[in-house]
């Protein structure tokens, strides 16, 4: 992974003040747990709420993870007056997710100014199993002048 050198020199706080205000992400219960410029990883314990019918956790669960890993990866990376939005994302379910514990982990490949391309992956913690279950690529956005804590409507 490249050395990127973040705009803002308290990329991380905004980064955490940002992910706490994500409803979606409190509802499924995912935690922040690793921020550094241009690297973010988003922890989700299992639960039977979010599984599908052969009781692997849902591919919208995991995508959902791997997409804001990736978001805040290029965020950190963003000036502190902007704002991130996914533009698309392609995913490869390599397994089923099978686990007590998900990892979703998103790497800035490359860092534009105005778009940002990422790498996501998902793994799943089983005991002392650790497995790749999901790989995908992203593109999102930088919204220059537009902070991350105001509502649009």
């Amino acid at each position: 992974m490249p050395a990127f050198v973040p705009q803002d020199p308290d990329f991380e706080a905004r980064v955490r003040a940002s992910f706490a205000r994500q409803r979606f992400m409190a509802t499924l219960g995912a935690r922040l747990v690793r921020v550094e410029p241009g690297l973010c990883e988003i922890e989700l314990a299992y639960q039977d709420g979010l599984t599908q019918q052969h009781g692997y956790l849902h591919a919208g669960a995991v995508t959902s993870i791997a997409d804001s890993a990736g978001g805040y990866a290029a965020y950190s990376l963003m000036p502190a007056d902007s704002s991130v939005l996914a533009v698309e994302f392609k995913i490869n379910l390599l397994e089923p997710a099978k686990g007590q514990r998900f990892v979703g982990r998103g790497r800035v490949v490359r860092a534009g100014k105005r778009l940002s391309v990422c790498e996501l992956e998902v793994e799943a913690c089983d005991g002392g199993r650790v497995q790749r279950c999901l790989l995908g690529i992203q593109t999102v956005m930088c919204l220059a002048g537009h902070a991350d804590d105001s509502r649009r409507g």
